[in-house]
């Protein structure tokens, strides 16, 4: 009996150990009796053991569950989905997947969602990489990289000291000769037995960051802000923050059908949509041989470059030029555009079938050329089953542009490969068009053969990052 209350009179401090941080587990061996080991809870594997707090239990001592930890951490943050109370969980779910996505293929990039936040643990090689891949990952707001070192003052100082110094190497404004940057330190202790408070931890990081690089503090407008995260697991440190595209994770939204053309706007508008949480797969109208090889290739590209921000999963190439011609051949010539659109969005709708797709998007922007009128496209949504998501409908040229750029796609989207948009376009075409006029004239076409022959002759093509 008393070797058994010995046993008991153990496990307090054990189970305060475990019970402190649901996240943070300790593994113990052994060193005297072996009596009440039966009565810990289950051990799980983690790579981020910590030591007892200041304290080893009587007969017990410390030992790493596994080996040193990479040198670097991605800090991810969310954006919006704070708000998403009933659905938090499943939306951090996709999150958490899409930035595993994301790192396929990198060597000893790990993943985590610790309370409500990401967390990618990586290997300081790999890490310039791991922060481009999910600085493109929807429904992240930013990120940063971190040093984890032990939580004590003099190692959270020198960690901050050296990624100051190479945040500096990285200014864009260095090799201009401008002035140095200003900075301001944020601590956060969340772990409340560390001794410093977090104010005057801020205070006495800066301190140190002053006098190793001479750098000014501006607590108001600094260009560059250093943080700090006090753990009972550690110690988070960094040096600036790289901002990532926001909005949804994808996928949360469901699955759209994307019109993809080699011009500026559709792929601006398939990123907005996924920005949204959605989901895409493209399709791409095709007529040779009045459009080349170069034109689809070109489609391809801006494909591919939607793929690296996890926006596309596959492009449809859907021959079109059988049904262009016999639409034009109709008469009616103003409203061949009206004719042709209307035609891709009864194809859009078949292949949207097999893709389980439930939107199509395209890049309509109301009032650029003189079809994108509120009556044509009233006229041309008429011949779809589905929704039709336009998000660049209000933008302007200059902002369409200025987000290709950004997004990557601007530079291939103007070479001078042209698409079946361009085709047969009528010198006057319609403004004002109806739907009633449009079925007037395709009333003398052989509609659902022609849909039938592009569905059958259609390609599909995975494209990758």
């Amino acid at each position: 009996m008393n070797a058994h209350l010995r046993g008991l009179r153990a496990l307090p401090p054990l189970l305060a150990a475990f019970g402190r941080d649901r996240w943070e587990p300790v593994c113990l061996t052994a060193t005297g009796s072996r009596r009440g080991l039966h009565a810990l809870p289950p051990q799980p594997r983690d790579l981020w053991s910590r030591p007892l707090a200041n304290q080893t239990a009587r007969g017990y001592e410390h030992r790493p569950c596994m080996e040193s930890p990479p040198h670097s951490v991605l800090l991810c943050r969310y954006g919006e989905l704070f708000l998403k109370s009933g659905n938090r969980k499943r939306f951090e779910s996709m999150l958490v997947n899409n930035v595993q996505t994301a790192l396929a293929g990198l060597p000893e990039a790990r993943v985590e969602n610790p309370h409500g936040r990401i967390l990618v643990r990586v290997a300081d090689a790999h890490a310039d990489e791991a922060a481009a891949r999910v600085g493109r990952v929807f429904g992240l707001v930013s990120l940063s990289v971190a040093r984890v070192v032990a939580a004590e003052e003099t190692a959270i100082g020198d960690a901050a000291v050296a990624a100051t110094l190479a945040a500096l190497e990285r200014w864009p404004r260095a090799r201009a000769g401008a002035p140095a940057p200003s900075f301001r330190v944020d601590a956060n202790r969340a772990d409340k037995s560390f001794p410093v408070p977090s104010m005057e931890l801020g205070s006495r990081v800066g301190a140190r960051v002053v006098a190793a690089t001479g750098l000014r503090v501006d607590l108001h407008t600094a260009d560059l802000h250093i943080g700090v995260e006090v753990t009972s697991r550690g110690a988070f440190v960094y040096a600036g923050t790289r901002a990532a595209p926001g909005g949804l994770p994808v996928g949360v939204s469901g699955r759209g059908l994307l019109l993809l053309s080699g011009g500026i706007d559709s792929p601006v508008a398939g990123w907005l949509a996924a920005k949204r949480g959605l989901a895409l797969d493209a399709i791409y109208f095709h007529s040779p041989p009045f459009i080349g090889e170069r034109s689809k290739d070109k489609v391809l590209t801006l494909g591919r470059i939607l793929a690296r921000w996890g926006a596309l999963r596959s492009v449809t190439v859907v021959p079109f030029t059988d049904a262009q011609k016999r639409l034009r051949d109709a008469g009616a010539a103003e409203l061949a555009v009206v004719l042709y659109r209307r035609m891709m969005m009864r194809i859009a709708d078949e292949i949207a079938d097999g893709l389980e797709a439930g939107a199509l998007v395209t890049g309509e922007n109301l009032g650029q050329v003189a079809s994108q009128t509120v009556e044509n496209m009233t006229a041309i949504e008429a011949a779809s089953r589905r929704v039709i998501l336009r998000p660049l409908v209000t933008y302007d040229k200059v902002e369409t542009t200025d987000l290709a750029r950004r997004i990557g796609t601007f530079e291939t989207s103007i070479l001078p490969f042209d698409d079946c948009c361009s085709l047969f376009v009528p010198r006057h075409p319609a403004t004002k068009a109806r739907a009633q006029d449009a079925e007037k004239v395709e009333a003398g076409v052989d509609v659902a053969g022609l849909v039938a022959a592009a569905v059958a002759g259609a390609q599909r093509i995975a494209v990758t990052s």
